[in-house]
């Protein structure tokens, strides 16, 4: 890759934030959006150790060395350098848990954007119950939504682990080979790698096509949506976890059953709260119901961004399903995996990014009216956010691995959200939810009709496939 004009290395992001990155920006300022990306290893881990990796890291990516600047009126921010090393907290943890900090700091804590690069790191130890000497970490790390999505910060921890292994060994002798992994490129804001199918006068009319009929569905269907108990300023706004997972035997089974009603993962996941959200709203005639999918588009772009680079890569769709009290869930599931497969095909992820292209405020200032448009009709409201199948490796070096999963803080105008990845056997589901708006008990409500759901139709599918 060449040099930018005006001088900029191949490897130094100096730039104006792009319109999506600008309004994950924006919305961070009016309650925290962060990604956060966790993993438990077991086994010594020194601070030397981490913070060199972390430094290594930082040298490795572009947007990992960047602060925001912006005009004394808050508009034009802009990605500007910065000298200063990734924050590494160490804390002292009891068992308590990585839930509970996650909930106390990194969901409602910002990422100092105005002079530390977009990111920072928690090391959580505590002494192994079962084995003397050894220790127990949770690794997290921590970014705005502005530069990071679910992959994104998953890649990166992994990337930490791989190079406190390689400076152990090199600590150790075992290993002579110095820093010379090369640095990743400096890439532009993801509307410049659009494919060339929705770039030009025959592109832009394309996606405007595409986002006028989904006003048009919001007209026709006025699809229910996750109602708050009461409104809560926006700048009041917090987001809390509840966590939850499906054992190894439990995603075998969901996995199966999917394959046998002819659906996706996805699809029943997100039919679960479809079904949870309709049926706690009390809802007595047939109607729709709208919830959000995240689709990442990193392989659509061109040229295609690998899963290592930093950035943020995916958009909301919304799926209109149709519901009624009586709809099985492998019904729901089917049209909510059809319609996506169709929305991908037609490109909805980027009429997404072209209506942030289009409508997106320059500050926070003069936001008001955009974030009242999304909550009234945007898809975050209720969301399902599903990476997949994410390989993380059960052992690097000395080190045993466990447990790798993600969770986003929730959009200023999102009620009900999860985020999910399946790594290590589990099935990660983590959900997010606007405290004061639904409260403690009605979010518990709603996530535990959403996982028996899901568990209730593994039962019903395992007793029909035995003979």
């Amino acid at each position: 890759m060449t040099a930018p004009a005006g001088g900029q290395s191949p490897t130094e992001v100096r730039r104006a934030l792009s319109p999506l990155e600008r309004w994950y920006w924006i919305a961070d300022q009016v309650s925290p959006l962060n990604v956060i990306a966790r993993v438990q290893v077991r086994g010594p881990l020194p601070e030397p150790l981490l913070r060199a990796a972390l430094d290594r890291l930082r040298r490795r990516h572009p947007l990992l060395r960047v602060a925001i600047a912006t005009e004394p009126d808050g508009r034009s921010p802009r990605f500007v350098p910065t000298d200063r090393p990734i924050p590494l907290r160490l804390v002292a943890d009891d068992e308590a848990g990585w839930e509970r900090w996650v909930n106390e700091h990194e969901l409602v804590d910002r990422v100092d954007w105005r002079s530390n690069p977009l990111c920072r790191a928690v090391a959580l130890t505590r002494p192994s119950r079962a084995v003397a000497d050894d220790e127990v970490h949770d690794l997290l790390l921590t970014m705005p939504h502005c530069v990071a999505d679910g992959t994104t910060v998953l890649s990166l921890l992994r990337q930490w682990i791989d190079l406190a292994e390689q400076e152990r060994s090199r600590a150790a002798g075992t290993d002579g080979g110095g820093d010379t992994e090369p640095g990743e490129p400096a890439l532009p804001g993801c509307e410049a790698m659009f494919p060339r199918r929705y770039r030009g006068l025959v592109g832009r009319l394309r996606l405007r096509w595409l986002l006028a009929q989904d006003l048009f569905r919001v007209r026709r269907y006025r699809p229910a949506r996750v109602a708050p108990s009461r409104f809560v300023p926006f700048t009041e706004r917090r987001t809390r976890l509840i966590s939850r997972a499906l054992a190894p035997a439990q995603v075998e089974a969901l996995v199966a059953a999917c394959r046998r009603e002819q659906t996706t993962v996805h699809g029943a996941l997100a039919a679960a709260m479809v079904l949870a959200v309709a049926a706690e709203a009390g809802s007595p005639a047939p109607g729709h119901v709208t919830i959000g999918s995240p689709i990442t588009f990193r392989d659509s772009l061109v040229p295609a961004v690998p899963e290592q680079a930093v950035g943020t890569y995916v958009a909301t769709v919304p799926t209109f399903v149709a519901y009624r009290p009586d709809r099985p869930l492998w019904d729901v599931a089917r049209s909510i995996g059809a319609d996506l497969a169709v929305r991908r095909r037609a490109g909805g992820h980027f009429a997404m990014v072209d209506l942030v292209t289009i409508s997106c405020p320059r500050s926070v200032a003069t936001a008001g009216r955009f974030i009242a448009m999304m909550e009234r009709t945007g898809p975050v409201n209720l969301c399902l956010s599903n990476i997949g199948r994410y390989d993380f490796p059960d052992r690097v070096g000395p080190w045993r691995l466990s447990g790798a999963q993600f969770v986003a803080g929730l959009s200023v105008v999102g009620y009900f959200v999860s985020t999910v990845n399946t790594s290590h056997g589990q099935l990660f589901w983590n959900f997010t939810y606007v405290p004061d708006a639904l409260s403690p008990d009605r979010a518990a409500a709603l996530v535990a009709a959403s996982v028996d759901a899901v568990l209730a139709a593994i039962d019903s599918q395992s007793e029909r496939s035995r003979p």
